[in-house]
């Protein structure tokens, strides 16, 4: 059943928190800010790095053989990564031969859900109507329910055993005659589920003071609890193992195993992909994910600068909040100003950040954000006028 609450506030306590606003918007222009020029710089370092990595990288056809010609080498090579090790789950006695043997926990939870409903009334106050609603379902962690809003709800979350994620990486994974180091293994992917067989319940029981009758294991889960029936603060734990597979690496070469290649700016690059993957796949896979990270970190730092323009301008829509409808048409027109401006100064902080190293680009994009500044401008300018 849903819960709801009603919160009103008159219009000078919004115009004195939308005034307190005004220095966390500065604060987040400024990281915005400091996020697009660090976003510009590191994106034209990793690249330089990709681009030496890949002039300075043999492809290496055998490595049934450690090759001492190749010490200090960067290489791209393609192999079968295999162990023998056999790893162990050290709560849950879980074994299997494998690289990687992980553990995944969920609870099931009373969840909170809310949805909110603003209403701005004569005068400048706001009218706010929130409505809770709950279920249950399986999260990551643990849920903490005293902070619920619906008091029927407080306090009902609980769990049988609180227990971490975990992984466990085998010591010794060959590449070849070559050994893995522990930055290529974790890389290393194509995890599975996998028959857990047999228990030992008193032992987990010992560990995690759960009674053994609660503890049930089928398939690649283990369940503490009801697993038919399923109630809160119950426990699943499923397992993962990612086997010996075909994979593909560039790295340099030390004596028998690998290292990050450094390049001279001082950024490090290796790169590990399933399968059998070709020299220039995976050096344009590289190249392609540094532009897209570039992109998705651009957009953000945007956003960014965006929102703390707008709340910058937000005391001002507040104001003119006295009449509902007044306060709206000045918040649209905010918004818009922030949006305008948060675009052209992003682009300008992008633009100088690269004219140390792409001068024509930084050019081209500083005068779209000087355009954007004088179209605002004229269209202000005509308003004006024909008022």
């Amino acid at each position: 059943m849903a819960y709801t609450e009603t919160t009103y506030k008159n219009w000078f306590t919004r115009f004195k928190e939308s005034v307190g606003g005004i220095i966390t918007g500065i604060i987040l222009i400024a990281l915005g800010t400091w996020l697009l020029w660090w976003n510009e710089g590191n994106t034209f370092k990793t690249a330089g790095a990709i681009s030496e990595a890949e002039k300075l990288t043999q492809e290496v056809k055998d490595i049934s053989k450690i090759n001492p010609d190749l010490d200090g080498k960067l290489i791209h090579a393609l192999g079968f990564a295999n162990t023998d090790d056999v790893l162990k789950d050290d709560i849950f006695g879980v074994q299997f031969k494998a690289i990687k043997l992980s553990r995944n926990v969920e609870y099931y939870q009373w969840t909170e859900h809310s949805h909110s409903e603003t209403r701005k009334k004569l005068g400048g106050g706001e009218e706010t109507i929130t409505t809770y609603t709950y279920e249950t379902e399986w999260t990551d962690e643990p849920v903490d329910s005293n902070s619920f809003r619906d008091p029927d709800y407080r306090g009902k979350n609980f769990v049988i055993a609180s227990i971490e994620d975990n992984d466990v990486i085998a010591n010794n994974v060959s590449f070849g005659a070559y050994v893995l180091p522990d930055f290529l293994k974790r890389r290393i992917g194509g995890a599975v589920p996998f028959n857990i067989g047999e228990i030992n319940k008193n032992s987990i029981e010992n560990i995690i003071h759960v009674k053994s009758n609660d503890i049930h294991a089928s398939g690649s889960t283990i369940y503490l609890g009801t697993p038919s029936n399923p109630k809160i603060g119950d426990v699943r734990i499923s397992f993962t193992q990612a086997p010996p597979a075909e994979i593909s690496i560039i790295a340099q070469v030390i004596r028998d195993t690998f290292e990050p290649f450094t390049a001279s700016n001082g950024y490090s690059f290796s790169r590990l992909e399933m399968g059998k993957v070709g020299f220039a796949k995976m050096f344009a896979d590289a190249k392609s994910e540094n532009n897209i990270l570039a992109w998705i970190v651009r957009v953000i730092g945007t956003i960014i600068v965006m929102i703390g323009l707008n709340m910058i301008f937000n005391p001002l829509a507040v104001i003119f909040d006295v009449i509902p409808f007044l306060g709206s048409l000045v918040g649209v027109g905010g918004g818009i100003f922030a949006f305008v401006i948060g675009l052209a100064w992003s682009l300008i902080v992008i633009a100088i950040a690269w004219l140390r190293f792409r001068p024509i680009i930084a050019i081209c994009l500083i005068a779209v954000a000087l355009g954007l500044v004088f179209l605002l401008r004229n269209k202000g300018k005509q308003k004006i006028i024909s008022e």
